[in-house]
């Protein structure tokens, strides 16, 4: 890399990190993976910017949703799609963490898992462009997409295990928390943009009818978004890793059930983990409450998207910092901002009964933003964190497989709504959320989850 580029990555590299190259700390990591940290640090976070706008742009609590009610496809069809990104990118990861291990270098799983996303998202788009071609009924096309989404979600559970343990071996303890906190704070403000682009597109009159051109054009985006992240993960210079020890999925699964029997602190981290999914999942039950409170057309919920962002652009680099200190403290953090915002949400129900409530509603969801971000970072810096390298894969692995195993019949509680309300639903978001800070209370540090 020429002097002058060089230079110029380390000024970008230390203000994204508050890293000081003179006295740089590379804690559990080799010393050629700290001499190209800079580099590595900002591939890492460009490529987190470009998959959080395209994960607002193919936003399954959003953007899917409302392109598979335009093509006539049954509401039942869209109720699985948030359950099935939780499940469908976890439930795989116990099949591929142990042929993770057996690989040196680890970074093409989750290239290929970006570029399997991509190539989902613009079938999702063909499939909208030649629908009339094809025939398919509104049943037809809505399960077409359910399909192509579950497999996306798929590729993300593979990326998913791949990108902690490449991030374990390419980043010091001690920065993921930043690292984590900037890809999520970049692609806040570009959520905000993104935000803006569907307001403006869909318009916020509820009845209009823009077709489906507006919402195709975002999935594609989207796809190149994906291809590119892709692109910037390939050139993360990561080290051969040790290959020893290399299970197939019985033996992954029976090496993780001894980790569950032997390391309580592993098991505590398990049950808060799994308690803590209902925050990640839950914005679909806020944006139907924000219905009932007065937000019918799609430009509202455009509205709401935008106090996530803005939650995001906020939070992440404090998430970020508090985590490199204890990521333990952010999960209960975020537990106190979704029981807030449940809190809130209901207030302005009873406050504002029969009047518009839009826009106050829009603090809800800066709320609810704030806690998912800190779930996200806390969680993930907590775990690379507490897990040892060589056997991080298995311990990411078996906590994501058996967490997305609840992920389906947690996500059920929405079915609370077609019976008592969206207010009962957000009663037992209040209730999970309560029982999730009481597990977080009772996990060790991370420093002492193994101990």
């Amino acid at each position: 890399m020429p002097p002058s580029s060089a230079s110029r990555t380390e000024r970008i590299y230390a203000v994204l990190s508050g890293d000081d190259a003179e006295d740089r700390s590379c804690t559990a990591i080799p010393d050629s993976a700290c001499t190209n940290l800079p580099r590595n640090f900002l591939l890492n976070v460009a490529n987190g910017a470009c998959t959080k706008l395209a994960e607002q742009l193919a936003s399954p609590s959003l953007v899917l949703p409302w392109l598979m009610a335009t093509v006539g496809a049954p509401a039942g069809f869209a109720g699985f799609l948030m359950p099935l990104k939780q499940a469908g990118g976890l439930l795989p990861q116990m099949a591929v963490a142990g042929t993770i291990r057996g690989v040196a270098v680890r970074k093409w799983f989750w290239v290929g898992a970006g570029a399997a996303q991509a190539v989902l998202l613009a079938l999702i788009v063909l499939l909208g462009l030649s629908l009339a071609g094809l025939g398919l009924s509104g049943s037809g096309a809505g399960l077409t997409v359910v399909v192509l989404f579950a497999a996306f979600a798929t590729a993300s559970g593979v990326g998913s295990v791949a990108f902690q343990d490449v991030t374990g071996k390419t980043v010091p303890k001690g920065l993921r928390g930043r690292m984590l906190s900037q890809r999520a704070s970049i692609g806040g403000g570009l959520t905000l943009v993104a935000a803006l682009l569907m307001t403006s597109l869909i318009g916020m009159d509820a009845s209009a009818d823009v077709g489906m051109t507006p919402v195709l054009a975002l999935i594609a985006v989207a796809a190149v978004l994906w291809a590119a992240a892709a692109l910037l993960f390939a050139l993360i210079a990561e080290d051969p890793g040790a290959t020893e020890g290399g299970r197939n999925i019985i033996r992954e699964f029976a090496a993780g059930i001894g980790l569950w029997r032997k390391v309580p602190g592993f098991r505590r981290y398990i049950w808060a983990r799994s308690a803590l999914i209902v925050i990640e999942i839950s914005t679909p039950f806020f944006a139907l409450h924000g219905r009932e409170a007065g937000g019918s057309g799609l430009g509202d919920l455009g509205l709401f998207v935008l106090g996530v962002g803005i939650a995001n652009v906020v939070s992440s680099p404090v998430w970020g910092k508090l985590s490199d200190r204890s990521s333990r403290q952010v999960m209960r953090y975020a537990c106190l901002f979704a029981a807030a915002a449940v809190i809130a949400a209901l207030s302005i129900e009873a406050l504002l009964e029969g009047q518009p409530a839009v826009f106050a509603y829009v603090a809800v969801f800066v709320l609810i933003g704030l806690a998912e971000a800190g779930v996200r970072t806390g969680r993930k810096t907590y775990l690379v964190d507490a897990a040892p390298a060589n056997d991080r894969p298995l311990y990411v692995a078996f906590s994501n497989t058996l967490v997305g195993g609840l992920a389906l019949p947690i996500g059920a509680i929405g079915l609370i709504g077609q019976t008592y309300g969206a207010s009962a639903v957000l009663a037992a978001v209040l209730a999970a959320t309560v029982l999730a800070y009481l597990l977080v209370t009772a996990m060790p540090e991370a420093e002492d989850m193994t101990a």
